[in-house]
């Protein structure tokens, strides 16, 4: 049966292809939304599933109930697009200045789109229900994960899969990691205040840029003098603005920055610390200051028993020699919060080809993937589906 999927999921290959070019050509920047969303769910209308839209603000959920009862699973693709001028002289390039699908979601939302197209051409002889869930604003902070989860997107959801296409990785492997497999992501917002002046009379004002920098230091000592050495985390100052004019001494300076951790307590004593220092290092300066730390979505945990599975499906699928065991990954990613809820895997396919320029990371403007991933996620989702809601008794044939 497996088999017979996987010959359909290539026979409309084209189609998927054309469905992630036109939304690489036309991307919607995180919390903007609109079209995408929309020709999502018309998609998944016309397959006849029940849909639900605006679920969590933009996100979309179709549903596919089988012929026979079973339990629920879910897969869950991203379509937001980022702020980047595209530089590839691919033909469908993106229409939208300064916007840019530069990190695959276009291919994961075709991807999924085939997958739900399959998989409701046989929906009598599936032993459950299937969610297909479409998420809006992945590379926003707050996503748009945690807002579906509040508005129900996972009601009734016994496990969930998600799939990332990785350029780092090469095209025809598949990577996963039991267990915490991406940091959680913490951002905060500093803004310092000073007393403005003459910059030949540094003596009358408080300067905001001085306690800036020296705030900046400070805050390197936090992962290195806090944090139990055995802990993976970090602490990035990733913007400091202050000043405009080469003799004015400011009235303030901002710092914003992000945190990464993948242990509870060491996110605890970092948020705790980067307060601290902040309040103390503009204290002993003078200065005032605003804080706002910003707990965002935490570690990706893959279920260790449903990692065995994918594991299994990846294997026959792909052999067990393109079968990576992944490491964890300072990046973070709101499939967490699904996780939170539910059990699930979060796992890589790669899309690294040399041979057609696919080798640049993930969010560069001339990012671009081997769009052949889109069979692999799609076969690893229906032998997933199907393994699980037959509790292992269907799976593919070795590869």
């Amino acid at each position: 049966m497996l088999r017979k999927l996987f010959d359909e999921l290539e026979e409309i290959y084209p189609e998927l292809v054309d469905i992630r070019r036109d939304l690489h050509m036309y991307p919607e920047l995180s919390h903007q939304e609109v079209n995408t969303p929309r020709k999502i769910a018309e998609y998944l209308e016309k397959l006849g599933l029940e849909v639900r839209t605006e679920v969590g603000g933009r996100g979309v959920v179709g549903t596919l109930k089988g012929g026979k009862p079973g339990k629920t699973v879910a897969l869950r693709a991203d379509f937001d697009a980022l702020p980047i001028q595209e530089e590839t002289d691919v033909e469908y390039k993106s229409r939208v200045p300064g916007v840019m699908h530069a990190c695959g979601h276009d291919l994961h939302t075709a991807t999924l789109l085939g997958v739900a197209k399959v998989l409701s051409g046989v929906r009598d002889e599936i032993p459950g229900t299937i969610k297909f869930i479409h998420q809006f604003a992945e590379e926003a902070t707050p996503g748009g994960a945690k807002a579906m989860v509040a508005d129900g997107c996972l009601d009734g959801v016994d496990m969930i899969y998600g799939a990332h296409v990785m350029s780092t990785e090469e095209f025809g492997t598949v990577s996963v990691k039991e267990g915490y497999a991406s940091s959680a992501q913490d951002d905060f917002n500093i803004v310092i205040h000073g007393r403005g002046g003459h910059g030949s009379q540094p003596h009358l004002s408080v300067d905001p840029l001085v306690t800036g920098s020296q705030l900046v230091v400070n805050l390197q000592q936090i992962v290195s003098r806090r944090v139990d050495p055995l802990q993976a985390a970090a602490v990035t100052v990733g913007s400091f603005v202050s000043g405009e004019v080469n003799n004015v001494i400011p009235d303030s300076a901002v710092i914003k920055g992000t945190v990464r951790t993948f242990d509870e307590e060491a996110r605890t004593i970092i948020a705790e610390a980067l307060e601290n220092v902040t309040n103390a290092t503009c204290t002993a300066n003078g200065a005032t200051v605003d804080f706002e730390y910003i707990k965002d979505c935490p570690s990706i945990y893959n279920d260790p028993q449903e990692t065995k599975r994918v594991e299994e499906m990846a294997t026959l699928l792909v052999g067990k020699e393109n079968l990576i065991t992944g490491v964890p990954m300072m990046g973070s990613e709101d499939f967490a919060f699904y996780q939170k809820e539910v059990p699930g895997v979060y796992f890589l396919v790669g899309g690294r080809n040399e041979e057609i320029g696919a080798v640049f990371p993930h969010h560069h403007p001339k990012f671009t993937i081997d769009e052949r991933a889109i069979l692999h996620i799609g076969n690893m989702f229906i032998s997933l589906v199907f393994n699980f809601l037959s509790d292992g008794k269907i799976k593919p044939e070795s590869k």
